[in-house]
């Protein structure tokens, strides 16, 4: 079984506009509602590989009810600690072109989004994808240590730990780091996928992975190369650092080496959460021993998949099925 921790929880809404008008009034074509955060979008890739997964972190007040309640319709088993606080809804916004212009701008298939065309929103055609995330409720010293007990109570069942995420107010940046100590003192492995001082703390906890994007892992460890940011994070604790560096794929720097993937062809679509589908793709590798280059390739493919669905947390087969073997390992 494997353990997603979203410290941040969401409910995460999706509107699809054909070309959004920020002057004046939009009519959205379609409207996805779901629960959300990083974490969650990981169970869910994995709950459809038909892994066993078990999906816990801090929920409170209408719209942590109606987070629970998704899983619940969602079939995701979950274990939620209660806060008092009202969990946070981000929104995403997907400004579709007009039918007729030219084909949509290519997220990288490796699962990060490429940087915003410049020029007005929805220009030539290209589709644009724009993030609102809250920053989530505040959470009091008692509530987080009684998260912490209940983490621990959840490690028996489980064979690897993903954490991953922001988190929210109150929080203390160095919480993954010791989740993921707790963890590795209980033999069961952990993904670390964060940004900022959360991910500048998560090697002191002897994670088994911790997975940025080239972004992230440049403003921890700035003034170097991918390779030598994943070496300094290697250096600092981290057992491998993965990082995903949009067209050019996935770096991975490990104890037995360093490895590449490189993506065949890009997919057009929405790259919100195709980082998670990555993520999910290393630890079905990691509870699996799977070697290096089969986890990367599973990890990169899976990405790819996700950016052809509208919404975080699926992925599709067909997708996954034909991008899988074209993948290069080197």
């Amino acid at each position: 079984m494997i353990l997603t921790v979203t410290l941040n929880l969401a409910l995460d809404v999706t509107y699809q506009v054909p070309g959004v008008d920020w002057d004046g009034v939009n009519r959205v074509t379609a409207v996805h509602r779901r629960a959300g955060g990083k974490g969650v979008n990981v169970a869910r890739v994995l709950a459809a590989l038909g892994h066993d997964v078990l999906v816990t972190g801090l929920a409170g007040g209408p719209t942590g009810r109606a987070v629970e309640s998704d899983l619940r319709a969602a079939g995701l088993p979950a274990a939620l600690h209660p806060i008092a606080g009202d969990s946070r809804t981000t929104l995403t916004v997907s400004d579709l072109p007009a039918s007729g212009t030219t084909p949509p701008a290519e997220p990288t298939a490796s699962g990060e989004p490429r940087p915003a065309p410049t020029g007005e929103p929805g220009a030539a055609g290209e589709a644009r994808t724009a993030l609102f995330n809250e920053p989530g409720p505040e959470v009091t010293a008692d509530e987080l240590a009684g998260f912490l007990r209940h983490f621990e109570s959840l490690l028996d069942a489980a064979d690897a730990v993903v954490l991953s995420g922001s988190l929210p107010r109150g929080v203390p940046a160095d919480t993954y780091a010791a989740l993921a100590a707790v963890a590795a003192g209980r033999g069961v492995p952990a993904i670390v996928d964060a940004d900022g001082d959360p991910l500048r703390h998560a090697p002191k906890g002897r994670p088994a992975i911790v997975k940025p994007n080239a972004e992230e892992l440049a403003r921890a460890v700035p003034g170097g190369s991918p390779a030598e940011g994943a070496q300094a994070l290697r250096g600092q604790g981290a057992q491998a650092v993965v990082v995903s560096m949009g067209a050019e794929g996935l770096l991975a720097v490990t104890g037995e080496g360093t490895f590449k993937a490189r993506m065949p062809y890009t997919v057009q679509g929405n790259p919100t959460g195709a980082g998670d589908s990555l993520v999910a793709g290393l630890a079905l590798g990691l509870v699996e021993a799977e070697p290096w280059p089969a986890r990367l390739r599973r990890a990169a493919a899976l990405g790819a998949a996700a950016v052809a669905t509208p919404v975080a947390g699926d992925f599709d087969p067909d997708v996954y099925a034909d991008i899988h073997p074209q993948i290069i390992i080197t």
